[in-house]
């Protein structure tokens, strides 16, 4: 185990202001940092352990990826505060710090213990002190840079979206948030867009082998799976857009998490299929009443005429909310299909912070970055003065 420890003097909010110390401590090997924390929320789907290792599995040390998972505890007591999982990467000759994401985690955030700071001036506090643990590591680091960050996690503030510094994301999460009667649920939605649903179901089970599915069988899923990468790949060639998800990387990611997460729970895949065929997927990631759709494909061809893209979308959800589910996420990216079923935008935020000279540039121009996005009509001018596309 390749562990890097720091201890050093950190003002830290409590209601007696004593002084402690904290200590982090930075792991390599993801199991290794997550049996630190015994009682831990795992603030988004993505924050499970199960996503994480695999995660660390199929990308770290691959690609000038090196896995640099945080864990900080305070040193008086011992008791953990927070888990972060991080990567450190050389992008243009500069050391970057960042969430293990590599655009494939669309929430990015700490994991929180009961112990963790909720308020502004301790968040500060962690902050300063885990910049400052990074420029002392070997080799140290020139920039860190978080993305992708929920404000609330588990009904609590993220410390990391309470800093001065912090400015929004280019992108923002879509949520649908039902009651416990999924068909008001329904009939809130647009009534051509209902309409629509319904015969798009009618029309799609004129086959007697017709039926929707959620694959709990592990054989099942990885089928199922290698399906939606087929799928995906050609309407990605269809459109002429570059597509990272059949990597070998990625797809040993997604096989891993299946392996792993289906029989759990964890990972929940459905399909819409005819005998064999399967007509459309979606594969999505769940905790508690959270459901996230992660990637979902259909056939195309003969089959649009039951709009099946959006069909298994439905009747996921209704199954998903039988089970429990009140908490529906359409991940980031803003597409028409979700706007649809009455999404609402979820803000997300970024924070950049040089940690050498070389990372000054980087910042900077981050920072301006965010307070373009305040205003989106300077942005939109700007953006075209440049010639980038809106």
């Amino acid at each position: 185990m390749s562990v890097l420890a720091i201890d050093w003097r950190a003002l830290y909010f409590q209601a007696d202001r004593r002084t402690p110390k904290f200590r982090i401590d930075f792991f390599r090997e993801p199991k290794k940092a997550t049996a630190r924390l015994n009682d831990f929320d795992r603030s988004t789907p993505f924050q499970d352990p199960l996503w994480l290792n695999a995660w660390y599995d199929a990308f770290g040390g691959k690609d000038n990826v090196e896995p640099l998972i945080a864990v900080i505890c305070d040193s008086t007591t011992g008791e953990p505060v927070a888990l972060v999982p991080l990567i450190r990467r050389l992008q243009k000759g500069l050391r970057v710090v960042e969430f293990a994401d590599l655009d494939l985690t669309d929430y990015n955030a700490p994991i929180l213990t009961g112990a963790a700071p909720r308020d502004p001036k301790a968040a500060r506090t962690l902050w300063r002190e885990l910049r400052t643990a990074l420029r002392r590591m070997p080799e140290g680091a020139d920039l860190i840079r978080l993305r992708k960050m929920p404000a609330d996690l588990q009904g609590g503030p993220n410390p990391f979206a309470q800093l001065n510094d912090v400015g929004p994301c280019s992108l923002n999460g879509n949520l649908v948030t039902t009651g416990d009667d999924f068909e008001a649920y329904r009939h809130s939605l647009e009534r051509t867009v209902r309409k629509e649903l319904e015969r798009s179901w009618r029309v799609f089970t004129r086959n007697s082998a017709a039926k929707f599915k959620i694959v709990t069988d592990k054989n099942e899923a990885l089928r199922i799976l290698s399906c939606i990468e087929t799928q995906q790949g050609k309407r990605m060639q269809h459109l002429g857009l570059p597509f990272i998800l059949n990597g070998e990387s990625c797809a040993a990611f997604f096989r891993e998490l299946i392996s792993n997460g289906v029989e759990s729970g964890y990972v929940v895949v459905s399909a819409l299929t005819v005998g064999e065929e399967v007509v459309a997927a979606l594969l999505g990631i769940r905790n508690g009443s959270h459901y996230v759709m992660v990637r979902i494909s259909n056939a195309g061809g003969k089959w649009s005429n039951c709009s099946p893209g959006r069909l298994i979308i439905e009747r996921s959800m209704a199954a998903m909310h039988e089970d429990g589910v009140r908490r529906f996420d359409f991940s980031v990216v803003d597409y028409p299909y979700k706007q649809r079923f009455g999404v609402v935008r979820l803000a997300l935020f970024d924070i950049t912070a040089a940690l050498s000279w070389r990372g000054w540039p980087y910042e900077i121009r981050d920072r301006a970055a965010y307070h373009l996005r305040r205003y989106p009509r300077i942005a939109r001018y700007v953006r075209r003065a440049l010639g980038k596309p809106s």
